[in-house]
């Protein structure tokens, strides 16, 4: 069975999500609710937010290949759909080479992962990878629901889809900040982007986007840090958001940085008051 996402969702580290934020983004429309950070095996965060809500689809983003034995996680789907019927969809990733001893080949790491979650009876249609490069991307497509990349620019939703194809999703995270000053702004966007900007697989899609050595130095450049992290208003953050679906979303998960918990409701109400 399919999974409705809904046009826009939320997405944050596993630890910061809680019942209270959870309940408040359903209510306030938004479709799915992304939980980040290498969610465990058992999938008992997932599960959390599913008990405390009533419609609203949960995701990973991702369940990270090299912690999550790929048969638990399996076993984890099923528990979760007989509790929810209709409401998970499993994202799955390959994590980062530097944060990762054991790291090699990755995409055969990936393909395997998917053997089991076949074996496990997890259905194609509720599952998505975590793409970024053309190779992975059309791994998604191929095993897969769709993709749900991280740190990207409507730019690269624009190659994804084109490297996906119609009838597949695609749903990308983009960072905010709601906050009008823009050198406040940009300081809260390179102090969150700092660890980002030392992991290879996201600085090689950077520099695959055009983007130099220069941009990712000193904290990133303007150029780069707007892109990467929407600011302003929530209108004018609306417009950076619409771009990703213009260029071929089919869901933007938004997240909002520099604020934790309940205190990040009243900038999705803003947003969802503009989007939704």
């Amino acid at each position: 069975m399919a999974v409705d996402l809904g046009r826009v969702g939320v997405w944050h580290q596993t630890h910061k999500w809680g019942p209270e934020l959870a309940v408040g983004l359903e209510q306030l429309g938004y479709g799915t609710l992304w939980l980040g950070a290498s969610p465990t095996a058992d999938l008992r965060d997932a599960e959390v937010l599913l008990a405390a809500t009533s419609s609203v689809v949960v995701g990973t983003s991702i369940v990270n290949a090299w912690k999550a034995d790929a048969a638990t996680v399996a076993e984890s789907y099923h528990r979760l759909e007989e509790e929810s019927p209709g409401r998970f969809m499993l994202g799955v990733g390959i994590g980062h080479r530097e944060q990762t001893g054991e790291y090699k080949a990755p995409y055969e790491t990936l393909v395997d992962y998917l053997d089991t979650l076949d074996d496990g009876k997890v259905p194609m249609e509720r599952r998505m990878l975590a793409a970024l490069g053309p190779r992975v991307l059309k791994l998604s497509a191929a095993r897969t629901a769709g993709a749900v990349p991280y740190l990207t620019t409507p730019e690269h939703t624009r190659q994804a889809r084109s490297t996906l194809g119609d009838g597949v999703l695609l749903v990308p995270e983009q960072k905010v900040v709601l906050e009008t000053d823009k050198e406040i702004a940009r300081a809260v966007a390179r102090d969150y982007l700092a660890t980002y900007f030392k992991l290879s697989n996201y600085v090689t899609n950077l520099k695959r986007l055009g983007y130099t050595d220069d941009d990712l130095a000193d904290g990133g450049s303007d150029d780069l840090v707007d892109a990467l992290v929407l600011h302003g208003t929530a209108v004018e953050i609306a417009d950076g958001l619409t771009a990703h679906l213009e260029a071929g979303a089919d869901q933007i998960a938004i997240q909002q940085i520099g604020k934790e918990g309940p205190d990040l409701l009243p900038g999705y109400e803003a947003l969802a008051a503009v989007l939704l």
